[in-house]
């Protein structure tokens, strides 16, 4: 298995369907509860262990799922009120070097990650599907649509979920 990738690397159908969509959206919505259920059984000195050689540890795959799930939410908003926004990138592994992935309880991010994918369901599931053609464009990958979007995002808590589990399979957790 490739420690890095668990699940793969992410690759849609170049024709993204309504049904896939309503299943990302449902991935999305459940991967708070499997989170929790995951990361319930890890103390704190399984939290801080890696999930491959060179990689984040469990604690910091939590925080940067927050961090990660909440700037796509802002993409999403600027994309469905702008036209073709322009959004800001973040060096993700410079955050997960900042304090709060330390300090900041792995409790509270769990909670925060649960109100966040609330939040952003209900947004997704307000949209009409003219909604998901709408585009952004990152300054390094191009330009995205929604709909690709939602798929990276379902996608994305899965992959970080299954860090967690198979980390926890590997060490006998």
């Amino acid at each position: 298995m490739d420690l890095r990738y668990p699940i793969g690397k992410y690759t849609p159908n170049p024709v993204i369907t309504s049904a896939e969509i309503e299943r990302w959206i449902d991935q999305i919505a459940e991967l708070p509860g499997y989170l929790r259920q995951a990361v319930s059984k890890l103390d704190d000195a399984r939290l801080d262990t890696a999930y491959r050689p060179e990689g984040w540890t469990l604690r910091q795959v939590v925080h940067h799922l927050a961090d990660s799930h909440l700037n796509s939410l802002i993409r999403f908003k600027l994309a469905l009120t702008e036209e073709e926004p322009t959004i800001k990138p973040y060096d993700e592994v410079a955050w997960a070097q900042l304090a709060d992935y330390q300090l900041f309880s792995v409790d509270q991010e769990l909670d925060f990650i649960a109100l966040l994918h609330a939040r952003w369901v209900v947004l997704l599931r307000s949209l009409a599907p003219a909604d998901f053609e709408r585009t952004y464009r990152h300054p390094e990958s191009g330009v995205k649509r929604l709909d690709w979007t939602v798929g990276l995002y379902a996608w994305h808590g899965r992959h970080h979920l299954a860090h967690i589990t198979t980390t926890m399979l590997r060490e006998g957790w």
